[in-house]
């Protein structure tokens, strides 16, 4: 949470990220889609076709576009998660929220260069209207449910995004997207692989020229999928190391 809500860093990795992603959809000459098709492995990726679509870029909203500040706040005194905790917020922390560093200019600029800014978010269809406000609150919208905002429960898919993927990538070419968790990329991701495959897929040549160059991850040490792994699948045993007897 140090990190994430209150260092310099986190703020320039941040800014670097949307810094690169206008850059990069500024840079294209011919719209090409980074949305995977319903046929893609990871292995084996391929991409929606674009056509004459107009262009979009699709973004989560938690700790990619929006910071919870009020939320981890609360849960910095030690609260645990729950899901009521978390809808309680969803309805009442509208205003308790900050942009990501980097994220206000960044949308300014993609909507100036003509590119339709969605917002595909785990927050529940039930709290759509509050979403909107949150979003709009901090200076990051128009979002609006069903046009350029899809939730959990605008389909069967429950926290899965693909499929809501596919309903943007039906009406956009969506030249860049960006979140701080893999799903926010592609439902593939989390497929039951270990913390070890996981990061080997993300650096497969398959994969690794998507990273900065139409896929763009936000920073989160505070909580999600990344946030896995016992002692010896982080460090495995072929790498363990302690210093020789009598050494202090």
């Amino acid at each position: 949470m140090q990190y994430l809500y209150a260092s310099g860093e986190a703020a320039a990795v941040s800014i670097q990220a949307w810094n690169a992603l206008v850059g990069y959809v500024r840079a294209q000459r011919s719209p090409v889609s980074v949305v995977l098709a319903p046929s893609a492995t990871l292995a084996a990726p391929s991409w929606t076709a674009c056509g004459g679509k107009p262009k979009a870029a699709v973004f989560d909203v938690d700790e990619t576009v929006l910071l919870n500040l009020g939320f981890e706040y609360d849960a910095a005194s030690g609260q645990p998660w729950s899901d009521s905790r978390w809808q309680a917020w969803e309805r009442t922390g509208i205003k308790q929220v900050a942009p990501v560093p980097g994220a206000r200019a960044a949308l300014t600029q993609l909507r100036a260069m003509g590119v339709t800014v969605v917002f595909n978010s785990n927050r529940s269809a039930a709290n759509a209207a509050q979403t909107q406000a949150a979003i709009d609150a901090a200076g990051l919208g128009p979002a609006r449910h069903g046009e350029t905002l899809f939730l959990a429960g605008d389909d069967a898919m429950g926290s899965k995004k693909d499929g809501r993927r596919a309903t943007i990538a039906a009406k956009y070419c969506v030249v860049a997207m960006g979140g701080d968790q893999l799903g926010d990329f592609s439902d593939l991701f989390n497929v039951g692989q270990t913390p070890a495959a996981r990061r080997a897929v993300v650096q497969s040549p398959a994969l690794a020229a998507k990273w900065g160059a139409g896929w763009f991850v936000l920073p989160n040490p505070v909580y999600g999928t990344a946030l896995k792994g016992t002692r010896d699948e982080v460090f495995p045993p072929a790498i363990h190391w302690a210093p020789t007897q009598g050494v202090q």
